[in-house]
């Protein structure tokens, strides 16, 4: 395993600029994983660290070498594609043998990894069949075990379970959380689904437009986002956003927005006068007799998922118009969503009394506004 350091790497096709001088330490040893929109650059990033793109500006280091200039054969990184890109021609023994038969790797030393892999991977069976005997599951075991015997310094994974149903790629998740605690490897994982970041990561790198905005562990990005970039693109349902007006009384500080109230106390400085409330779905709740009422939901769409609720609807005062003759323009755009107990019995047309266990305040232009816990608010 090695560790890999992108020091201010930027990547330009001609005046479109992809990555913006991006900074990052992969550990040796750890899983980070790259996540974003598509085109934010996550893929980018990769493929210049494995070679198949040049990099326009910075440093890239695997291990103690910098390895701008290098070849990919010779980074000592594996790749595992979106696509399998087996060979159909092949049997599965073959397809992960081949990159060592290249290398003139000893035989017996080749059939010694690749059986080894095969065991780790639960392919032993099936060494040989030929790529359309295998499942998708079993076809993406097999190039994640062509890229295992090649016993590299570093893993690179580029969305490799986006072309598997719901159910394989919970299996595969837990397969790749396997492989990394059994090799300990280095792994640069690239993903748009923030399912796989959260629960394979050690550490994820959020990215915007080719800038870098988050890089923490799963539970800090989540509980703690630094912008509102991060606080709607990582968490499902993606965290309300509510404009809100500042204003000081004798209890404190009061934010008030269309259809939502809330009362701050004291602050050892100053607010400015206009701020976001982010609150997650689930940090609503239906308000207590003896509870705050700090909004009331119109509901709209009442989404039964089982073990939880979705509610969608508007805030009361949000509501210029019936909810019933609003556009599904203006709908999409005050919709505020509540994950509920199946046990509140929500339907269409409810107004809820709604209270508010916890939440998160942002600048006007977006950025997290980090206020004592001792001031009194929850976020």
């Amino acid at each position: 395993m090695a560790q890999v350091l992108l020091n201010e790497i930027e990547k330009s096709y001609g005046d479109v600029q992809v990555v913006r001088r991006l900074s990052l330490q992969v550990a040796a040893g750890e899983f980070l994983v790259l996540v974003g929109a598509s085109g934010c650059g996550k893929s980018t990033t990769l493929r210049m660290v494995a070679g198949l793109e040049s990099i326009t500006s910075g440093e890239l280091r695997i291990g103690e070498r910098v390895v701008n200039d290098v070849p990919p054969r010779d980074r000592d990184i594996a790749m595992v594609f979106q696509s399998y890109a087996l060979y159909p021609h092949m049997t599965v023994y073959d397809n992960m043998a081949f990159g060592l038969t290249l290398r003139k790797v000893p035989k017996a030393e080749i059939a010694t990894r690749v059986r080894h892999a095969a065991a780790m991977l639960g392919l032993n069976a099936l060494l040989d069949r030929k790529p359309a005997a295998l499942s998708g599951g079993q076809r993406q075991r097999v190039a994640m075990g062509r890229a295992v015997v090649r016993q590299p310094a570093v893993f690179l994974f580029d969305e490799p379970l986006s072309n598997l149903d719901a159910k394989l790629r919970v299996q595969m998740r837990l397969e790749i959380a396997k492989l990394h605690k059994r090799l300990q490897a280095t792994i640069l994982y690239v993903t748009h689904d923030q399912v796989e970041a959260m629960t394979l990561a050690d550490r994820i790198a959020v990215m915007h437009e080719g800038v870098l905005q988050q890089c923490a562990s799963p539970h800090e990005i989540y509980a703690t986002p630094v912008n509102t970039y991060v606080a709607t693109f990582i968490g499902s349902p993606a965290m309300n956003l509510l404009p809100v007006a500042v204003t000081q009384n004798a209890s404190g500080w009061q934010l008030t927005g269309s259809g939502l109230t809330l009362q701050l106390g004291p602050q050892e400085h100053n607010l400015p006068s206009t701020l976001t409330v982010g609150v997650r779905p689930q940090d609503w709740r239906r308000a207590q007799p003896d509870e705050a009422i700090h909004a009331r939901l119109g509901v709209e769409v009442v989404e039964p998922l089982g073990a939880e609720t979705n509610v969608f609807g508007a805030l009361v005062d949000a509501i210029a118009v019936p909810i019933a003759d609003k556009t599904a323009q203006q709908r999409q755009e005050s919709a505020t969503i509540w994950r509920s107990d199946p046990s509140d019995r929500v339907r269409d047309g409810d107004e809820i009394a709604l209270h508010i266990t916890r939440f998160h305040l942002f600048s006007a232009d977006g950025q997290r506004l980090h206020v004592p816990a001792e001031s009194g608010v929850p976020n």
